[in-house]
């Protein structure tokens, strides 16, 4: 099943806010409700992201009154801009913008075929980042062996993409291929990814998994009970990959203990322009941290720090797994240049 659609000028998609306990099917009709989806998380995970912003362009073409090029130009141009203040740190979301934009602004037709050609681009968007999520399941299968444990942190699986998933693309390709595999994946706080998504999504398809808090990877690491990390990215700079927050430290403490950790992502998640110091790194509510289960858990007043998202530099990194190949170590200091 694809995670969202473009059904005659509606996109459907589920409410992942709602998971695992309820299935809730959000029917999108305007770029508004698009930009409230993605902020609140009703719509997370950066390929789906990239999926999002250019159905929710193809929202506003679709609906446009506009009888004049220009004039639609202008509507997309505005939804743009609502669809980037969203979320700043997954790049998926501003590529995907932007390579519409820049089809709309280079098409010669009238507005009425530009409407249909925002359509069709944004729907290939979708079906390229399904084809590219298979690929690098294949190519990631390759990295895994029968028996291995894999732990993996925050949900890169079919709810974060388009299809299939990039690290959990790469288990689901392993587990497809015969090999006896076990996954440890983290809760992932505060708002639980690894416990509400990802979790349902390995229990869903038969994939032996172990929830664990945050803070136990370190023990599992020290137990030897995990022998390969795979994650996911919502932005891959020249120097680092930025992934949800707590990567950073799952790295170190694989680098530590003599752990592969890799990375899986589809190549509209690089952006090889910029460099870690580049990157906004999203800061959220302070009430996901100081509340459970919409619940007071700390002090009223307390102060707290919430981003969304870490930094973790290439030299923790072991290989990157994308549609096209394996990209290892050895390979960074010339990827750049490859993409």
């Amino acid at each position: 099943m694809r995670t969202i659609e473009w059904r005659d000028g509606t996109v459907i998609t589920v409410d992942q806010t709602k998971l695992p306990h309820e299935t809730v099917t959000l029917k999108i009709k305007t770029i508004d409700e698009m930009a409230e989806a993605i902020k609140n998380l009703r719509v997370r995970g950066a390929p789906l992201l990239g999926a999002a912003a250019a159905f929710g362009l193809a929202l506003t073409a679709c609906h446009s009154k506009a009888n004049r090029k220009e004039k639609l130009l202008t509507e997309l141009g505005n939804s743009a801009k609502i669809l980037k203040s969203t979320r700043p740190t997954a790049v998926n979301l501003f590529w995907a913008a932007d390579r519409i934009l820049a089809k709309a602004q280079d098409y010669s037709g009238n507005a009425e075929e530009l409407k249909m050609l925002v359509i069709r681009e944004a729907q290939r968007i979708a079906d390229e980042d399904a084809e590219a999520n298979r690929s690098i399941g294949k190519n990631g299968a390759e990295l895994i062996n029968d028996g291995d444990v894999i732990l993996t942190h925050c949900n890169a699986g079919e709810l974060a993409t388009v299809e299939y998933g990039t690290a959990l693309g790469v288990i689901r390709a392993a587990w497809k291929q015969g090999k006896k595999i076990k996954v440890i994946a983290t809760e992932t706080r505060p708002l639980l990814q690894g416990a509400r998504l990802t979790a349902y999504e390995l229990k869903r398809d038969g994939i032996p998994v172990t929830l664990i808090t945050d803070s136990m990877v370190g023990y599992v690491m020290y137990k030897r009970l995990v022998n390969k990390v795979v994650v996911g990215a919502d932005r891959i700079v020249q120097d680092a990959v930025v992934n949800k927050i707590g990567t950073f430290a799952v790295a170190v403490l694989a680098n530590e203990h003599g752990v592969p950790f890799y990375v899986a992502a589809p190549k509209s998640t690089f952006d090889l322009k910029r460099k870690a110091g580049d990157v906004t790194i999203e800061e959220r509510k302070p009430t996901e941290v100081t509340h459970f289960a919409n619940k007071p858990t700390a002090a009223q007043g307390t102060d707290v720090l919430n981003p969304a998202f870490d930094i973790t530099p290439l030299k923790y990194i072991s290989a990157i797994i994308h549609e096209s190949g394996i990209y290892y170590k050895q390979d960074f200091c010339k990827f750049a240049n490859q993409i």
